[in-house]
């Protein structure tokens, strides 16, 4: 593979590795001062503004409304629901490394609902499955989930919302390109500024130099660049490697939690996340590394 071919792969794993990890702890220093519906809101409807601009701007048109109406109904499934639930959450004292190691469970629900669509689950799956429960629940026993189920509830929903809306998107029609995901982000965008107003969420005060600069790096960086960084990898790699930010982005999200946050994790908090993180590999690379064997049926001997 070329220099030039090698690089936007490295830029675009960059992205989804640290970006998207990243985007956890930096949620955690937003909603110090933003309230969290009303600074998700503002995130995803700034970055879909900003992109559909650029994007008609350049030239593109807008998609038929059936499309644009399939790519809303995504942007709610996956991003106000799949990212404000983690909001929300994190908004009520969830550690951001916590958050990102339930949402790393992902992989295991997508698997779930892939069955639900008529895609065939193997048993090697099917353990990954069992050990990434298991995981949940050593996870929801340490002190920073058991104390806090509301939290923990909201990321397991908002994750589910995301594994479901990522097996949905792939049988309904979509815009091409960018413009998908432009179309996500406004609709969620609506969507999380209107439950803002609803649940009364109001700014007390003007939100914190640092609370502003979070939401624009949300926007830009773990929004703009990193969901067309997946894209690119979607349509340029395998899978295997496409999804492999399921299992890094929880390390460096307790890495950042850690030691720039002051977040703690017990012993058994540690552990259940290696145990998940383990069950999304085997969920994630297990059809690759221990490929099933063909059926070879002998055929019947002439009479």
């Amino acid at each position: 593979m070329r220099f030039r071919h090698v690089l936007p792969l490295i830029g675009a794993l960059f992205a989804l590795y640290i970006i998207w990890g990243s985007t956890y702890f930096v949620i955690r220093v937003g909603v110090e001062s933003w309230p969290p519906l009303m600074m998700a809101g503002v995130r995803f409807f700034s970055a879909g503004v900003v992109l559909t601009a650029c994007l008609l701007l350049s030239g593109h048109k807008l998609p038929p409304l059936r499309l644009m109406l399939n790519a809303a109904l995504l942007g709610v499934l996956l991003l106000a629901v799949g990212n404000g639930f983690v909001t929300v959450a994190e908004h009520q004292n969830v550690p951001s490394g916590i958050a990102a190691v339930v949402v790393a469970t992902v992989p295991l629900f997508t698997l779930c609902f892939s069955h639900f669509f008529g895609i065939t689950t193997r048993k090697l799956e099917w353990f990954g499955i069992a050990i990434g429960l298991a995981g949940i629940i050593l996870l929801n026993s340490g002190g920073n989930l058991s104390g806090n189920p509301w939290g923990a509830l909201m990321i397991l929903v908002g994750s589910m919302s995301w594994a479901f809306g990522s097996v949905y998107g792939s049988r309904i029609a979509l815009p091409v390109g960018m413009m998908a995901g432009a179309i996500e982000m406004l609709a969620a965008g609506i969507v999380l500024l209107v439950a803002s107003a609803l649940t009364g969420e109001q700014l007390t005060r003007m939100p914190s130099l640092q609370g502003f600069m979070a939401v624009g790096y949300l926007a830009l960086f773990g929004s703009i660049i990193a969901i067309n960084a997946y894209m690119y990898l979607i349509r340029n790699v395998s899978p295997a490697v496409a999804t492999s930010y399921a299992y890094v982005n929880p390390v460096v999200a307790v890495l950042l939690g850690t030691g720039f946050g002051g977040e703690h994790l017990s012993p058994i908090e540690w552990l259940a996340l290696g145990i998940i993180i383990m069950a999304v590999v085997l969920v994630t690379l297990g059809k690759y590394l221990l490929p099933q064997r063909p059926v070879v049926t002998p055929c019947e001997a002439e009479k």
